[in-house]
């Protein structure tokens, strides 16, 4: 039985580890279920999974589910986060919280020893050196869940390193990807949110609308498997079937294809290195699919660019990206600015950052501190740029 602790468990990523946690009964169990403040969701997840322990981002709801039959041990806050995912019993942790608030919680969870399975990109987009660092002094394996590393990762088994010539992660294109330019600043968050393949969070299906999740991508996969982003490129393959590719020095294409649902990666990191027969729906290999793979418009989705800026960057410009990117798409949500506002307040935060005097006198070193630093001051400045308008 492989204990299972889950850091978001009330959002896409979370209710389909449960999804997989309750097709396999005797091989998994939830020990720990984290949420923000969406206790309504939260109190059945507790009812059906009796997990031991449950973590919540505040006292309210903590006071809310304490009111319920609840589970035997409620904690709050980022210490709550962190003994759920540390506490002795648990295996493995599901690394599923969006946006910067799953990094110190992850990392404490490497640094007690548990196999990660992450499917929350900004954790390596903004601390990729640290996390793999530690995640190699403390023997631990992290297992990609979103479906192109998991792809990588199952097209990499048994390859020589060194004979990589490149990994290439498809993308849908999202709900704009024919869209005119002029079009694009009159969509809605209604619209962006309209994925027309897959069913993912409302922070990353915006992402999926701008390119940034590729973006994202593209440096989670350098840290991931140790190649620089030179080597790693991005087509658009709207159909979805490919998950994404490596190329071999001889010119071989090795690709992962399967149906759209996230429940297969999160199996295939759950039961690593075991192949269980899935319960879910299978490929049907007969079917007269149309495959079409084509080159990114990086001018009229910035965001993508920006990415591969930031990593050529390097020290914290990846961790300003990954905030600003936060902060713009919430921002659109709210319905505060347009979708095409979203890459010229990253850009323009990148560069503010970059600019300031301390970082052009002496280089920065990346450390834990430095990152949180740069996550402050981006989210201090963002605001302001929001406010100011």
């Amino acid at each position: 039985m492989k204990r299972i602790a889950i850091l978001g468990a009330t959002g896409s990523v979370g209710t389909q580890t449960l999804d997989v946690i309750a097709a396999f009964p005797d091989r998994y169990s939830a020990h720990s279920l984290t949420a923000n403040t969406r206790v309504d969701l939260l109190e059945p997840q507790i009812a059906r999974f009796r997990p031991r322990m449950v973590a919540v981002n505040d006292g309210d709801s903590a006071d809310r589910l304490a009111r319920g039959s609840g589970p035997p041990s409620i904690h709050t806050g980022v210490g709550g986060l962190i003994e759920a995912v540390t506490h002795p019993d648990v295996d493995m942790v599901i690394s599923a919280l969006p946006g910067s608030a799953g990094l110190v919680p992850t990392l404490k969870a490497i640094e007690a020893g548990k196999t990660i399975g992450l499917a929350n990109k900004e954790i390596l987009v903004m601390a990729g050196e640290i996390v793999m660092e530690s995640a190699r002094r403390n023997g631990v394996d992290i297992l990609p869940v979103d479906s192109e590393h998991c792809a990588v990762h199952q097209c990499l088994a048994g390859q020589d390193p060194d004979r990589i010539e490149r990994v290439i992660l498809t993308a849908s294109g999202g709900p704009f990807r024919n869209s005119d330019p002029e079009d694009l600043t009159r969509m809605s968050s209604k619209d962006a949110l309209n994925h027309p393949t897959w069913n993912m969070g409302r922070k990353v299906t915006i992402d999926s609308a701008t390119l940034m999740n590729k973006g994202f991508e593209v440096i989670e996969a350098h840290w991931l498997f140790d190649l620089p982003v030179s080597k790693i490129d991005v087509v658009i393959h709207p159909q979805s079937i490919i998950h994404s590719m490596v190329e071999m020095a001889d010119g071989s294409l090795l690709a992962q294809l399967g149906p759209t649902d996230m429940r297969i990666p999160i199996q295939y990191a759950l039961s690593y290195p075991e192949r269980l027969e899935t319960p879910w729906p299978r490929f049907d290999i007969t079917r007269n699919w149309s495959l079409t793979l084509d080159p990114p418009d990086v001018d009229t989705f910035p965001c993508l660019g920006l990415a591969y800026e930031a990593s050529r960057r390097g020290a914290t410009a990846p961790a300003v990206l990954s905030t600003a990117d936060e902060m713009a798409v919430e921002a659109f949500l709210q319905h505060r600015i347009g979708f095409t506002d979203i890459p010229g307040i990253i850009a323009d935060a990148m560069d503010r950052h970059a600019a300031a005097p301390d970082r052009l006198e002496r280089p920065e070193p990346v450390t834990l501190e430095s990152i949180v630093a740069a996550d402050r001051w981006t989210r201090a400045y963002c605001a302001k740029k929001l406010i100011a308008g």
